[in-house]
């Protein structure tokens, strides 16, 4: 009986162990660190968005392609991308703005890390 028992603990392991392997996933590309959870009162007011869009639009920011995902906590390279100031219109926040891949994202300036994707 002490020899059945033991046998379906150890195949019980044998099983569940690539399943809990699995579950500790990570992530490759452009995302380096812990994530960022901003709250939406650091950034640009979810009734701002649509209008922050169209400013972006009308200054004709040039667009960045980044074969990454554009995630909240990717980091940017070092060179290439520009960061713009948010108008003091849309709220005085310590972020800048870029567009990437088509989408205009908020950056912390030293890190580079994504704060917000407006969407």
């Amino acid at each position: 009986m002490r020899n059945k028992t033991l046998a379906a603990l150890t195949l019980a392991a044998v099983v569940a162990l690539p399943m809990a392997a699995q579950a500790q996933g990570y992530t490759t590309g452009a995302v380096r660190g812990p994530a960022v959870i901003l709250d939406d009162d650091a950034g640009i007011a979810v009734e701002q968005r649509p209008a922050f869009r169209e400013y972006v639009i009308r200054e004709r920011i040039p667009n960045y392609t980044m074969q990454e995902r554009v995630i909240v906590g990717g980091i940017l390279p070092e060179t290439g991308v520009t960061y713009y100031d948010v108008p003091q219109t849309f709220g005085v926040t310590p972020y800048r703005y870029t567009v990437i891949n088509g989408e205009t994202v908020l950056v912390e300036p030293r890190s580079r890390r994504i704060v917000q994707v407006i969407e």
